[in-house]
This record gives C-alpha cells, structure tokens and sequence, in this order.
C-alpha cells in the first residue's frame, strides 16, 4: 500500500481518536493523501465534492429531514402513543410494549432514531415511571425503540448507504419493512417476559371502543408510510419523490387536520432543517471523496483478500460483519460507520455471492443496533439525557435488549428472504 494511502488512513483515526467531527477526520485525511500523492492534485477534491453534490437521489434527504420534522412538532406521536397504548397497554408491562409499538409507527414517518427516541422517550418515560417502572428500565426501552428508526422506511441511512454503494435506494427501503417489524415484535416478546418475571403493573382491560377512537385520531399519521411505501411499489414515484410527497402530506395533515404548529413554527422547522441537511451534506460528500481515494488505492482488494485468508465462505464472512460492526457500533457513529466501511465492505460481500440488498439491510440494521450499545451509543445517550439516568445503569438494562437484536441480525443475515422478499416484489 502506497504512503500516501497508509498516512491518509492513519490521519483519519489519529483525528477521530482526539475527537475531532467525523466531516473534518475524512476532509483532512483526503487532503493528506491529495498532498502526498504527485498522481492526484487538489482540483479532483473539487471535482469529486460537486459529483458528489450532484445526485439526485441526494433530494430525498431534506425532503424526509423535513417530513420527519413537520409530523414530530405538529401533534403526530402523542397520537402515535395513543394508539400503541390501545392495542398493547392491557397485557402485562403494557407500557413498556406501548413505547416500542409507538417507536416502530413513528420510526415509519421519521426515518431517525434520535428524533424517535426523542419524540416517544419524552412522553413515555415519564408514564412508565409514574406507573412505578425501574427509572433506568424506562430510559432503556425508549434507547432500544428508537433503534427502529433507520431501519422501517424511511431511512436516511438506506438513502445514504445507497448512494455510496450504488445500490437501489428503493429496494434498500423495502428491504428494512419486515425486518423492521419482526424486531420490534421480538423486542416486545422480551419486555413481556420481564414484565412477568418482575411483576410489573398491568393497564386497563383491552377497551374496543377506545382502540377506535384512537385508531380514527392517529389514521392520518398511519396512512403516510403506506403512501410513500405503496407509491414506490407501484412505480408511481421514485424515492427522492416520495420524499417530497411526505413533505405536503405532513404539511397538509399537520395544518388542516391536527393544526397544531403555527407559521411561525413552520418557518422554524424549515431553518433546523436546513441546518440539518446542510452539515449531513458535508459529510455526505467528503464521505465519497474518502470512498473514491479508497478505491484509487485498491484497499477495498486487500481487505477482501484478508477476509479471504480468514473467511472460508458467506458463512463466516456473516459472523466476522455481525462482529465486527458490533464492535464498530460501540465506539462510532452511525454516519462514520456508514460512510466509512459501507463502501469496502459491500464490494466484499457480492465477491461472497450475497445480494446487495440483502448485505445493506443487514449492514444499516446492525448500525442501528450500535445506537444502544455503550459507550457510543446515540440512542442511549438521547435517553439518558431525558431521564436523567446515568449511562451506567441504563446500559446494564439495555444489555438483553441488545441480546435481542443481536439474535435479529444472525437470523437476518442468514435468512436472506426476509430481507430480499419486498424488493424481489418490487423489481418483479
């Protein structure tokens, strides 16, 4: 490996370990190697951010950043919650399932797992400890309920991942549906053991009459995945269209349905929107800058050759990937993880015989189970700072939920036709 490829590697962790924001750690070790290199000169660095700008499946990231942010101010996750609690708060630990059910239909509009911890955390924690929960549990299921949010569609990170990878966008988002949904249930499966095993309180009977009314009050908010969702199955849009789309439905159902935020909030919305999109665009494109010098120095072909050395098939190769990101997931952040290892790591995985869509769901979900996992772990982090719990105890609680998604990814990783079935739908 040249010098200039080892330095600009070595750059990057040495900014990433002194703590420096992971746009900066890519931007200086892509500068690194631009200025060792005599083959490459500093206008490919141009050249490569207006490329990298220039997508149009990039469109989809505002428009789902501002989607995600109309619904969450304008009333959407109270009803949300409302509707969870009507279906699953009369079995025991109720409560808790309710918090999940809740996270898994707003992480279906939100596309984050911040905004859905956020969101449904900051309601719910406060239910489960005024209905006598462990203050750490509480915080807990609200970390591991927002993990969903880059899983279920629709998903920034699928979008992301997409883009650098080449792979469908689309497929990538119907890859994450059924995964997204079994892991939810299996994490309710585990917080209604717990909830047996330690006594927890139990809600009010099941009431029909109140499933209605809060079925009839959060329909507007249901009916929004479908859309986007069953739009991009029937070919009716793309989904960088359907991100638009979402965009007038959350405006149109939070101003003339549940007229809850005012132009003024409108206009705030937009501006923290844009301040979102712009920083994730920075790092989108120094990200593609680092995956491009990557190839120009063919280290994508030595890693596959390590894992060659080690991996006597897909078998193996799927254990080392669910380790690996594990570990990964416990120091970094999801964008570095993504942008950094999504594009060494796909083209290693076909050279496997795995689909591509089948490897990306895989690789997003694991990311998103790093989001709970100590020390790093945003999702945790969210909820520790809505609970006022220190990460200690929220981590040793959040140990069997992560058990628990752990398990999702084996079965997911080798099981593909739960990954591969939606998009196998869509393309036939």
């Amino acid at each position: 490996m040249p010098l200039s490829a080892t330095l600009m590697i070595v750059v990057l962790l040495l900014t990433m370990l002194l703590g420096v924001p992971i746009t900066w750690c890519l931007g200086l070790a892509c500068a690194t190697a631009i200025y060792l290199d005599p083959v490459l000169s500093f206008s490919l660095l141009a050249q490569r951010v207006f490329v990298g700008c220039d997508n149009f499946a990039m469109l989809a990231l505002p428009a789902f950043f501002l989607a995600g942010d109309v619904m969450a101010k304008g009333g959407l996750s109270k009803r949300l919650v409302a509707f969870a609690d009507a279906i699953v708060g009369w079995v025991s630990g109720g409560i808790s399932l309710v918090s999940i059910v809740a996270c898994t239909f707003f992480a279906a509009i939100s596309g984050s797992s911040v905004a859905t911890t956020a969101a449904i955390g900051g309601l719910m924690y406060p239910e489960m400890t005024k209905r006598k929960y462990p203050e750490d549990y509480a915080a807990a299921v609200q970390a591991i309920g927002g993990t969903l949010g880059i899983v279920i569609p629709p998903s920034t990170v699928f979008v992301i991942y997409g883009n650098i990878t080449g792979v469908s966008v689309a497929k990538l988002l119907m890859a994450g549906v059924i995964p997204g949904i079994l892991t939810g249930v299996f994490l309710c499966l585990y917080a209604f053991v717990k909830a047996k095993k330690s006594n927890f309180p139990i809600g009010d009977k099941f009431s029909f009459k109140h499933f209605l009314v809060s079925f009839k009050d959060a329909v507007w908010a249901l009916i929004m995945p479908l859309i986007i969702l069953g739009g991009i199955y029937a070919g009716v849009f793309t989904p960088t269209e359907s991100a638009v789309v979402a965009v007038f439905y959350g405006f149109l159902v939070c101003l003339a349905i549940y007229r809850e935020i005012t132009g003024l909030e409108i206009w705030q919305i937009v501006k923290d929107t844009a301040v979102s999109t712009a920083s994730l665009m920075f790092l989108v494109v120094t990200a593609q800058m680092f995956g491009y010098l990557i190839t120009h120095y063919r280290i994508p072909v030595f890693v596959t050759e390590a894992f060659m050395a080690i991996a006597s098939d897909k078998y193996v190769f799927w254990a080392l990937i669910i380790i690996l990101l594990l570990v990964c997931g416990m120091f970094l952040e999801v964008g570095a993880t993504n942008l950094i290892l999504g594009p060494i790591l796909a083209p290693i995985a076909m050279s496997f015989g795995i689909d591509p869509v089948h490897f990306g769901m895989v690789f997003v979900f694991l990311l998103a189970m790093g989001q709970a996992t100590p020390p790093f772990g945003t999702t945790m982090f969210v909820a520790c700072g809505l609970s006022g719990q220190p990460v200690a105890r929220v981590a040793r609680q959040l140990i069997p939920f992560v058990a628990v998604e752990v398990a999702c990814a084996v079965l997911f990783a080798y099981v593909p036709i739960l990954s591969v079935f939606l998009p196998n739908l869509v393309s036939g």
